[in-house]
């Protein structure tokens, strides 16, 4: 078998592959462009394992190596960093690293979404940020509203907040700012509502999903994403490896016997976080508890903690709701007796 280090880059990538079977090593330098990769690909005489760190633009690579029957593992790139030791950094040296991690057997191998996740993700993330260039050109106009003496909030978007931004008495270059603005406002909303249509069809579709949509304050937006985001929930052995995945966690540096702790190490999705800390707003204006919990956590430690704190809650929250759905784990039993199903009776910690 075929054992490759691939170091990925965007035009070119270098490889380190050895034969297991004669032991000969290969280094080599292939060009995407011209096709070489694929012709060295493809002249494999048998399957190949590739290795390469977690990195964008790799979809087109990843189908070739199925396409050509090859095995793909992708590796967390902080751990693989981690692991080296030497202080001088090559493409060519990288190479011979994945390939070392590889027949070691350290490689420390992630999980990587179907093609049909992928591509629902990126209506999620396209879906984000129209939102966002929404929510910027409303704010400009707001601003233009508000150096006239006009401060409506939310009245401004409706028909008669509208008529009264049109009527403003404007100069030459502010009033082409206003239309122009209006009119990107007005190609904006529709593509909204028709993204939102997609999402509601998704969440559908995905029981998953479905489940989560129970829970107050939770949409088919923030229920698809956090499916999409943790994919099998089977990975987390439990809530704190989730809020760990989700940045949620506070960062610590503690030695000595003494802990500290700052704010939240923000290393995983931003988008999902954003998508829980507004859907814990919601949850909180709709449960009684969770208004309760997020008026004391704000009196005692200021909006932004409470907020973040409850969307850390609302994270375990959702994955217990999918942990109860996924499939139980079963053990053999003893000789002559049937299987016993092993159930996690430990209770949720919010």
């Amino acid at each position: 078998m075929m054992i490759i280090g691939c170091d990925f880059h965007s035009r070119y990538e270098n490889v380190a592959m050895v034969d297991t079977e004669t032991g000969e090593v290969v280094e080599r330098r292939l060009e995407h462009e011209n096709g070489e990769a694929r012709a060295f690909y493809a002249g494999l005489p048998s399957e190949a394992r590739v290795g390469i760190e977690a990195t964008g633009r790799t979809q087109w690579f990843e189908r070739m190596l199925a396409e050509l029957g090859h095995q793909l593992w992708v590796g967390d790139a902080a751990k693989i960093r981690a692991q080296r030791v030497r202080l001088q950094k090559t493409d060519t040296r990288d190479a011979a690293h994945l390939l070392d991690l590889l027949i070691s057997n350290r490689f420390p191998r992630i999980w990587v979404p179907s093609p049909p996740e992928r591509d629902a993700r990126q209506l999620l993330r396209h879906r984000h940020k129209l939102v966002q260039f929404r929510t910027s050109v409303q704010n400009q106009l707001h601003a233009l509203a508000m150096s006239q003496g006009v401060c409506r909030k939310k009245k401004l978007w409706s028909v008669r907040g509208r008529q009264e931004l049109e009527g403003l008495a404007l100069g030459r270059w502010a009033s082409r700012r206003r239309q122009e603005l209006l009119a990107l406002l007005d190609q904006l909303n529709p593509s909204l509502e028709e993204l939102d249509r997609a999402v509601e069809k998704e969440a559908e579709h995905c029981p998953a999903a479905r489940r989560l949509i129970e829970q107050p304050g939770v949409g088919p937006v923030t229920a698809l994403a956090f499916v999409l985001t943790l994919g099998p929930v089977e990975r987390f052995p439990n809530s704190r490896k989730v809020v760990s995945y989700l940045g949620l966690n506070p960062r610590e540096h503690s030695s000595g016997g003494r802990q500290r702790l700052g704010s939240i190490s923000k290393q995983g999705n931003r988008m999902m976080r954003w998508l829980l800390v507004e859907a814990a707003q919601t949850a909180s204006r709709f449960d009684p508890e969770w208004r309760r919990h997020y008026q004391r956590l704000k009196f005692r430690r200021g909006p932004g903690v409470a907020k973040v704190a409850l969307a850390r809650k609302l994270a375990v929250r959702l994955y217990w709701k999918l942990r109860e759905a996924a499939p139980r784990r079963t053990a053999g039993s003893h000789a002559g007796s049937p299987q016993r199903t092993l159930v996690d009776t430990r209770p949720p910690t919010f």
